[in-house]
């Protein structure tokens, strides 16, 4: 099995941000707040989570070819 990442970094389509965030192991996380602009993103259709629109890895239960949320 392929080591979980719990890591993932985060770009902002408004303004470019990317900042690395620690990802819930066992939930999804629906919305994030960019600290540079403010932009309040939230999952795009079809996407369980910010980290599986916005991140360069998916959220754990994504990787883990699990059901999340």
């Amino acid at each position: 099995m392929n080591e979980i990442s719990l890591i993932s970094e985060i770009i902002c389509p408004n303004c470019g941000k990317q900042t690395k965030e620690t990802m819930p192991e066992d939930s999804c996380q629906y919305f994030w707040g960019c600290p540079r602009c403010g932009e309040l993103l939230k999952a795009k259709q079809g996407d369980c989570c910010v980290f599986c629109s916005y991140g360069d890895h998916p959220c754990p239960p994504i990787q883990q070819e699990k059901d999340c949320c």
